[in-house]
C-alpha cells in the first residue's frame, strides 16, 4: 500500500492510503470492460445458436442476451475485483492466524476463569520461547511470512513490471537450514534474467546475506524459487565418532599410519629397459644364373644372412 498526496479538507491536512494503485485501478477497470464484452457476446450467441434449434430464432436472440449478459457480469466483477483477491492472497496466512488466535482467546476466555486464561496464556507463549528447537521453528516460519512481503516490496519499489502495474504473484514459502524458499510466478514483463542483476538489492530488502534464483519448473519459465540465505551451515563444528576410537594413552610415534608428504622421484625403483641395437641391413647382391637360367638356392650358411642371436 502506498501513501497518496496529502489533502486538504477543512483546513487541515490529512493524508490517505490508497490499497489499490491507480495504474492497476484503470488496467483493472479496462480489462472487466473488455472481458464483460467478449465474454456476454461469446456465451449469448452459443446460447442463441443452440435455443434456435428449438425455438423461433426471435426468442433465441433474447435467450441469449439472458444468458450472455449475467454471465458477462460476472466475468467483470471476477476481473474487477481481482486486485483486491491478490492482496488478500498476500495476507492470507496473517488473516488466518489472527482468526485463530482470536477464536482461541475468546474460546477459552468464556468457558475458563480468568487464572486458568492466564495460565494457559503463559504456557502457550513461554513454552515456544523456552525450548530451542520449538523456539527455532517459530522464528523460522516468522520469516517466511515476513519474506513475503518483502518480496512484494522489492517487486513493487525498485522491478519495473508490466504497463498495466500488476505485480508478481507470490505464492509460498517455506524454511530451510539457510534461509527461506519462496515459490514465485512471474506476469508478463518479468523474466529471471532481468532478476539475476538485481539480487543484491532483493537480499538487502529481504534482510539476508545472498538470494539465489532457479527456475522451479522445466516447461515453465515465469515459476521460479527464491532462496534467500541467511546463515552459514558448513562452518558449524560437527562431532565426529572416530575420535573415540582413537587412544588418547596410545604416543604419536606408535602409529602404524605414516602419511606421505612429498614425492621423490630417484628413490622409486622402476625396471631398466633396453632397446637392442640394429644392424645394417645387408647389400643385396645380384642373384646369379646357371647355365638353363634358374636361380640357385640360397645357403644358409652365407656370411650375409643375419644372425637372429644379434636380435636377442
Amino acid at each position: 500500500m502506498s501513501k497518496s498526496s496529502p489533502r486538504r479538507f477543512a483546513g487541515r491536512s490529512t493524508g490517505t492510503v490508497t490499497v489499490i494503485e491507480a495504474k492497476v485501478h484503470r488496467s483493472s477497470a479496462r480489462n472487466a470492460r473488455m472481458a464483460f464484452i467478449l465474454t456476454a457476446v461469446i456465451v449469448g450467441l452459443l446460447a442463441a445458436v443452440v435455443a434456435a434449434s428449438s425455438i423461433h430464432p426471435i426468442l433465441a436472440v433474447f435467450v441469449g442476451a439472458l444468458i450472455g449478459v449475467p454471465t458477462g457480469g460476472l466475468v467483470w466483477v471476477l476481473v474487477r475485483i481481482w486486485p483486491v483477491i491478490r492482496l488478500l492472497w498476500w495476507w492470507t496466512p496473517e488473516t488466518i492466524l489472527a482468526v485463530l488466535l482470536l477464536t482461541a482467546w475468546v474460546q477459552l476466555s468464556n468457558h475458563t476463569p480468568t487464572l486458568v486464561t492466564l495460565i494457559v496464556v503463559a504456557l502457550v507463549v513461554g513454552v515456544p520461547a523456552a525450548i530451542r528447537p520449538v523456539r527455532r521453528q517459530v522464528i523460522a516460519w516468522t520469516w517466511c511470512l515476513v519474506v513475503r512481503h518483502r518480496l512484494r516490496v522489492c517487486f513493487a519499489q525498485f522491478i519495473i513490471a508490466n504497463q498495466s502495474g500488476s505485480l508478481p504473484l507470490i505464492l509460498w514459502a517455506k524454511p530451510t537450514p539457510v534461509g527461506e524458499r519462496v515459490w514465485v510466478y512471474l506476469r508478463p514483463g518479468l523474466s529471471e534474467k532481468d532478476l539475476e542483476g538485481r539480487l543484491d538489492k532483493i537480499a538487502v530488502t529481504c534482510h539476508a546475506s545472498t538470494v539465489l534464483i532457479e527456475r522451479a519448473s522445466e516447461n515453465n519459465a515465469a515459476y521460479l524459487r527464491f532462496d534467500i540465505k541467511r546463515r552459514e551451515v558448513l562452518t558449524a563444528h560437527v562431532g565426529s565418532p572416530l575420535v573415540d576410537v582413537i587412544d588418547p594413552a596410545a604416543p604419536v610415534s606408535a602409529s602404524p599410519l605414516t602419511v606421505p608428504t612429498a614425492l621423490d622421484l630417484p628413490d622409486v625403483d622402476a625396471p631398466t629397459i633396453r632397446i637392442p641395437a640394429q644392424g645394417k641391413p645387408a647389400t643385396k647382391q645380384p642373384a646369379a644364373t646357371t647355365a638353363n637360367g634358374s636361380k640357385p638356392a640360397a645357403s644358409s650358411a652365407s656370411p650375409e644372412a643375419d644372425d637372429v642371436s644379434d636380435w636377442i
